[in-house]
């Protein structure tokens, strides 16, 4: 007997689970997610998922606790539909900062988020650039964890013409992503040293390495409120850089974000889909978004023929 793959999507990104869709040739599953009038979520699957193996594509972004409710509700119908095998396809894991206890009495949010998908019957787990790789970890079942450096790699030899290119990680913690893309350009790294002295707010202090005259590259997993990477660009300006590009795998872009990065030093900030931007980005002419549908869809296939996905990144 024959097992067929099936892609389901939630209300988060229907444009990038389309885009997937079509990369697969493959339609996505006929349902419907409602709210009742109280906020409640109900889902209803119109065909037939009987010993099919399902990928339902779902980001946990703003709205994070109702995407993330969807996203536990529609694996559970799967569950009782008899599907064979369920991946939940999570382009964007929220709550991911909340990785560790920084401070006492606060909660492991990415540790509950992950107990519950797994409880919710989730077979199988892949996401695009974990906050923390250690969260891989927290899940009992497979995790395929996609990057996104391969994209940025090819979209700069392409986009950016200058021979002095360095790398720029905008706080400590980035440095292992930072040198990843530099060794695949093959040039220098440098390190924006940052005391934040209070959640959401950042302020530079210093920058590691020589960044005079050189076109910086800063990449990172995340921009949220922006100040960190707006301050970042600042500081390398002032250092004497010649240009700041900005690479970031998951445009959060909450409060005023976007006029920041439209008003900074930033030349150019790229984001991924992995949240759907496009109304909130379109009058910003210093912002563009790269998709990652093909190697989401890609990934997605070689899960379904049980070959490698680790190949994908060699």
């Amino acid at each position: 007997m024959s097992f067929k793959m099936k892609l389901l999507t939630g209300n988060s990104n229907k444009t990038l689970s389309l885009k997937i869709s079509k990369f697969l040739k493959n339609k996505l599953v006929n349902s419907s997610i409602k709210k009742f009038s109280d906020g409640e979520i109900y889902i209803e699957i119109h065909e037939n998922i009987r010993g099919n193996s399902i990928f339902i594509i779902q980001s946990i972004s703003s709205p994070a606790n109702d995407n993330l409710m969807e996203l536990l509700l529609c694996i559970d119908a799967l569950k009782r539909s008899s599907a064979k095998n369920i991946t939940a396809v999570i382009p964007y894991f929220g709550y991911a900062r909340q990785d560790r206890k920084v401070v006492p009495r606060t909660s492991i949010s990415a540790k509950m988020v992950s107990n519950l998908i797994t409880k919710a019957g989730a077979d199988r787990v892949v996401t695009l650039d974990l906050h923390s790789g250690q969260i891989q970890g927290f899940f009992d079942i497979p995790v395929d964890n996609l990057f996104a450096t391969p994209i940025f790699a090819r979209h700069i030899k392409k986009k950016i013409k200058s021979n002095n290119l360095i790398c720029v990680a905008p706080d400590v913690g980035g440095t292992a992503r930072a040198r990843a893309l530099g060794k695949m350009l093959n040039v220098g790294l440098a390190i924006v040293d940052k005391r934040r002295p209070a959640p959401g707010k950042s302020q530079v202090m210093n920058v590691i390495g020589d960044v005079n005259n050189k076109t910086c590259i800063i990449v990172d997993d995340i921009i949220d409120s922006g100040g960190t990477i707006v301050n970042a660009a600042k500081i390398l300006k002032e250092k004497g850089a010649k240009d700041v590009h900005v690479y970031v795998s998951h445009g959060v872009l909450s409060g005023s974000a976007v006029d920041k990065i439209k008003n900074s030093k930033i030349k150019n900030l790229v984001i991924t889909d992995t949240i759907d931007n496009s109304k909130k980005v379109q009058k910003a002419k210093n912002i563009e978004i790269l998709s990652i549908s093909n190697l989401v869809g890609e990934a997605i296939k070689r899960i379904s023929n049980s070959t490698s996905v680790s190949d994908l990144f060699n």
